[in-house]
């Protein structure tokens, strides 16, 4: 198993064009770190989402509504005076700034104004949150995610360690769609194993066989063989990390 604290960009083969990030455990963290890393690189980063999500802190954004026309914003000159915000306080290169629809009542953002393909062509990378999992590390998927978008480069799965060994029905989002994807109970322990055959059944019937599997937060893991147990069920490469 390939293990990463850096250079995201590189392990999951990103490349230029939209991605998505789909699955659970750590969603919004691998946006925003890995919408740095690119930036820093020099690329030109936007983040979005095709459901809803919380805006990610310390990226600018223009704060309405409106299509995003206006150039990103750009390290050296503060997007609001005086501010310390991580992209403010550290960046020297690149560009970043997120956009989408702001809903006043729950705070979060819904998918742009503008198709995210037409974003594409004015952005080096554009990176899109792309389902929801209830902030629990494991999911299942229902009929009508992930929502990738089309013309999408590249697709992240990540899946949160911090469910391995734990009841079902307590570390997944739609628990009851999980059972039925691996013939076991809601009260079932939540195995490797078990986890890694519902992956390769939605990545079938999703026809996301050329998806990066990421496996987060192998920092809690009582027992480390539980990762490597993961990816031989998997019978594919996965990626180790353990974003904060």
């Amino acid at each position: 198993m390939k293990t990463t604290s850096g250079n995201l960009a590189s392990a999951l083969k990103i490349e230029p064009g939209i991605t998505a990030i789909i699955g659970s455990g750590g969603k919004s963290t691998l946006l925003k770190t890995l919408g740095l890393e690119l930036m820093r690189a020099g690329g030109r980063v936007l983040l979005c989402t095709t459901t809803r999500m919380f805006p990610v802190a310390g990226v600018p954004w223009d704060g309405s509504s409106r299509r995003l026309d206006a150039a990103p914003w750009k390290p050296g000159a503060s997007h609001a005076l005086g501010c310390t915000c991580e992209a403010c306080a550290g960046l020297v290169r690149g560009s970043i700034c997120q956009t989408g629809v702001l809903d006043p009542q729950t705070g979060k953002f819904s998918s742009p104004a503008e198709p995210l393909d037409q974003l594409a062509q004015r952005f080096d990378y554009v990176l899109a949150e792309a389902d929801g999992s209830k902030r629990l590390p494991l999911k299942a998927h229902a009929a009508w995610e992930p929502v990738i978008p089309s013309g999408t480069a590249n697709i992240v799965w990540i899946v949160g360690a911090s469910g391995f060994g734990k009841p079902i029905n307590e570390a997944v989002h739609r628990p009851e769609l999980f059972c039925e994807r691996c013939g076991c109970e809601l009260t079932d322990i939540a195995t490797p194993e078990r986890v890694a055959m519902v992956l390769n059944a939605e990545m079938q019937a999703l026809k996301l066989s050329t998806a990066r599997v990421m496996l987060n937060q192998v920092d809690t893991l009582s027992d480390p063989t539980m990762a490597d147990r993961f990816e031989a069920a998997l019978d594919r490469p996965v990626v180790a990390s353990s974003l904060k």
